[in-house]
């Protein structure tokens, strides 16, 4: 009984797991690629970090739903739980910076303004 929960509960996760894998990939390769440049290495770790954590859960959700395994089903939306957590925060992150980018340019080009005046 408890197998075929586990089955039916991680049949949409697993029926989308090839989407997942290739977000994956996606997102491992942007970090390699960003650590090619000087600046981007600093921050390449993050999106191999995602990439290894979606990897991660679509490992644990074919044993979960091929097996019906319990524990490796909550270990792969742990993963996933993560990826959704450190993506909100680098958005929120990139949203605030794109703000203060914005309030400065135009606060700028308020001064240019100004001084022509």
């Amino acid at each position: 009984m408890n197998n075929e929960l586990i089955k039916s509960v991680s049949s949409p996760l697993y029926g989308a797991r090839g989407w997942i894998k290739l977000l994956a990939v996606v997102a491992l390769i942007y970090g390699v690629l960003m650590a090619i440049s000087i600046v981007g290495l600093i921050v390449a770790w993050l999106p191999i970090w995602l990439g290894v954590l979606l990897w991660q859960s679509t490992g644990a959700l074919e044993q979960a739903y091929l097996a019906g395994d319990t524990e490796r089903f909550l270990y792969a939306q742990k993963k996933i739980a993560t990826w959704f957590t450190i993506t909100g925060i680098v958005l929120l992150l990139q949203l605030l910076l794109m703000l203060v980018v914005m309030f400065l340019g135009f606060g700028a080009g308020f001064a240019q303004y100004m001084s022509l005046g």
